[in-house]
């Protein structure tokens, strides 16, 4: 599941697979924007000097893995995990999140993206559904 979020905390991008209990993880990745606000202000000025800051797992649960990263202009992306994945490791955890901002980039750079809308592009529909096959 990926969610990603502009400093205004609302959603620009939700993909959720499977597609049920959707609403329970809307909670979850509201939830965990306070605790990656709350590492954000603990980083202090560690941050300023960082182009991107990966903050690693937010919080586990029960059945899934929070994680947190965020961009030099606050955008933050947030992925939740199953637990019973254990075959994901941290540095790739990382790198899937460098791929998910390397795609928003990409999708800022376009003219036609107005900054602030829900991101509707078959480009970043697909890495995102490649990365989640990948995982799953």
């Amino acid at each position: 599941r990926t969610i990603c979020h502009p400093p205004q905390n609302y959603p620009l991008y939700i993909r959720s697979v499977p597609t049920e209990n959707e609403l329970k993880f809307h909670y979850t990745v509201h939830t965990s924007l306070d605790v990656v606000d709350e590492k954000i202000s603990a980083m202090g000025k560690a941050l300023v000097d960082q182009r991107e800051l990966y903050l690693g797992l937010l919080y586990p649960t029960e059945d899934y893995k929070v994680y947190g990263y965020v961009t030099n202009s606050k955008v933050k992306f947030v992925m939740v995990v199953d637990s019973s994945n254990t075959a994901l490791r941290d540095n790739e955890i990382r790198s899937m999140f460098r791929k998910l901002h390397n795609s928003y980039t990409d999708i800022m750079c376009n003219p036609f993206y107005n900054p602030g809308d829900r991101i509707h592009s078959r480009a970043f529909d697909n890495m995102v559904n490649s990365m989640m096959m990948q995982v799953c």
